[in-house]
């Protein structure tokens, strides 16, 4: 974990200072940049491990930064926001972020986050030593991380991912949510348990023929999730 590059988006100086502060002290490299031109810039020249993102930035915003990311790639995102409303924290969600923090926050906090994040990272890593899983309509490559829905491959972002091949390689097994973030996320003191809701619709819209019919990915009412092979 040492080492690792953490690249901080922040336009307030004393917020970016202070968060690169506790990182630098958990052992990760920080990076900084006060606008988004200049992030797609550092960016450019050397992707970060993980971007810890503000959303309301001067140039370019963070919402442009994020699909900048997700058109290159399944780099993770923190997205740090001062919206409380639900709707802006799912829209980023949605637009591909893999977590999100409210403002104000705790350095701590968003530590603690950035660990959980890169951790599951580096075991979507492992997972990639598994054989692909293959259904009628759908097949499933971790060493890839490519998802095929008939002849057509679906872009996938590493939490999309990982929570579709746990599911998958489990099948029929139902997962409460709290399971789901502790087994995805790797992290449930500080995860909005609706975040599992969120990615179960995108991945619903992305390989079910009729995400409002699911095939795959069912609910089981007052329970939780499972996929039907």
């Amino acid at each position: 974990m040492t080492g690792q590059t953490i690249l901080i988006v922040e336009d307030e100086p004393s917020i970016r200072e202070v968060v690169g502060l506790y990182l630098e002290r958990a052992g990760y490299q920080p990076l900084y940049a006060a606008d988004g031109r200049t992030a797609l810039t550092i960016m450019t020249r050397q992707m970060p491990d993980l971007v810890v993102l503000d959303l309301m930035l001067p140039q370019v915003d963070g919402y442009e930064i994020t699909r900048w990311l997700r058109e290159r790639g399944d780099t993770p995102i923190i997205m740090l926001t001062a919206r409380r409303e639900e709707a802006d924290r799912i829209a980023g969600l949605e637009m591909g972020a893999d977590d999100y923090v409210v403002k104000p926050f705790s350095p701590q906090e968003l530590v603690s986050r950035a660990r959980a994040v890169l951790r599951r990272s580096q075991r979507s890593t492992a997972v990639a030593t598994e054989q692909p899983l293959h259904f009628t309509d759908l097949t499933i490559d971790p060493q890839t991380r490519l998802v095929t829905v008939g002849s057509d491959e679906k872009t996938l972002t590493a939490t999309e991912f990982d929570l579709l091949w746990l599911l998958a390689s489990h099948p029929r097994q139902v997962f409460s949510r709290d399971q789901l973030l502790d087994k995805v996320w790797g992290l449930t003191d500080y995860i909005d348990p609706g975040s599992v809701t969120v990615y179960i619709r995108r991945l619903r819209e992305k390989i079910e023929a009729n995400p409002s019919e699911p095939r795959h990915i069912q609910t089981v009412w007052g329970v939780g999730y499972k996929f039907e092979p």
